[in-house]
C-alpha cells in the first residue's frame, strides 16, 4: 500500500464577528440556551455580508454557529496540544479526554453553538439578532448552518458525564444592587440575565468550597459583583452585592 498523500494545510477566514452581553469569558454560560435572556448580534464581514447569502434564513428559528475560541491559547502545531482536560462539570479535578468533552482547549480551538435567530437586519450589510448565545464579544464566526430538529434532536442519545442540565443556585440582590438595577432602563432584562448567569455558578469549579471571596462578572457595560452565602442547611446562594459601570 502506498503512503497516503500529505494533508493540505487548512486556512479559515471568519465570515462574521459576535457582539454580545459578555465582554469577558468569565461568566459566559457553559452551554448555549442556558441564559435565554442573553442577546447577541452576528455581524457578517465583507464579502460575506451580501443579503443574498441569508435569503431564506428567516424561515429557521435556530442556527448552528461554528466559531473560534479566540481567547483560548493558540496551539503552535500538532505536538502542542492537550489530550486531557478538566471539565467544570466534573469539579475541575477529574481528567477526561479532550474529544470526550466540550472544553474550549481544543487542538484547533473550534466551537459549535446552537442559538436562536430572533431577527435579520439586512439594511446595511447583514446583522443577525440572536438569543441564548454563549459567545464572548469579538468571537470570530466561521460558518452558519440552519438547525433541523427532525434530524438533529435525539432525546434518546446518551450524554455521558453530563446527562442533564446542572442544578441551579438561588440568586439574591442586596439593597445596593436593587437600587442600581432600578436606575437602568434595561433593569428588568438585566436582572433576568444576572439571575440566569449566576444561577449556573460561574465560579471556578476548583474554588467552590464555600470561600467568602467576592467575584466580578462583566455583563453588558457593568461589573456585577457577587459572593457565595451558605445557608444553615448547607445550601449555597449567590448574592449580588453591587453593580457598577465598567
Amino acid at each position: 500500500m502506498s503512503d497516503p498523500a500529505p494533508l493540505p494545510d487548512v486556512t479559515l477566514s471568519p465570515i462574521g464577528v459576535i457582539e454580545s452581553d459578555f465582554p469577558d469569558k468569565f461568566g459566559v454560560p457553559r452551554q448555549p440556551g442556558l441564559a435565554p435572556t442573553a442577546r447577541a448580534t452576528l455581524r457578517l464581514l465583507p464579502p460575506y455580508d451580501d443579503p443574498l447569502a441569508v435569503r431564506g434564513l428567516e424561515a429557521f428559528s435556530h442556527l448552528w454557529l461554528t466559531f473560534l475560541f479566540h481567547l483560548s491559547p493558540e496551539r503552535t502545531g500538532p505536538e502542542d496540544w492537550m489530550p486531557l482536560v478538566r471539565p467544570p462539570r466534573l469539579g475541575g479535578n477529574r481528567r477526561i479526554g479532550v474529544f470526550a468533552s466540550r472544553s474550549t482547549h481544543r487542538p484547533n480551538r473550534l466551537g459549535l453553538s446552537l442559538v436562536e435567530l430572533v431577527g435579520i437586519d439586512a439594511r446595511h450589510g447583514v446583522r443577525l439578532q440572536l438569543a441564548g448565545a454563549d459567545l464572548v464579544s469579538g468571537t470570530p464566526v466561521l460558518d452558519i448552518k440552519p438547525y433541523l430538529p427532525w434530524a438533529e434532536a435525539r432525546p434518546e442519545a446518551r450524554a455521558g458525564f453530563a446527562p442533564a442540565a446542572p442544578d441551579r443556585l438561588a440568586v439574591r440582590f442586596t439593597r445596593e444592587a436593587e437600587t442600581a438595577l432600578a436606575r437602568r432602563e434595561d433593569g428588568t432584562s438585566l436582572r433576568a440575565l444576572i439571575e440566569e448567569v449566576l444561577s449556573q455558578d460561574p465560579r471556578p469549579a476548583y474554588r467552590n468550597g464555600g470561600e467568602a471571596r467576592r467575584y466580578g462578572v462583566r455583563l453588558r457595560d457593568l461589573d456585577v459583583r457577587f459572593q457565595a452565602v451558605a445557608a444553615a442547611d448547607g445550601a449555597t446562594t449567590l448574592e449580588v452585592v453591587d453593580i457598577v459601570p465598567t
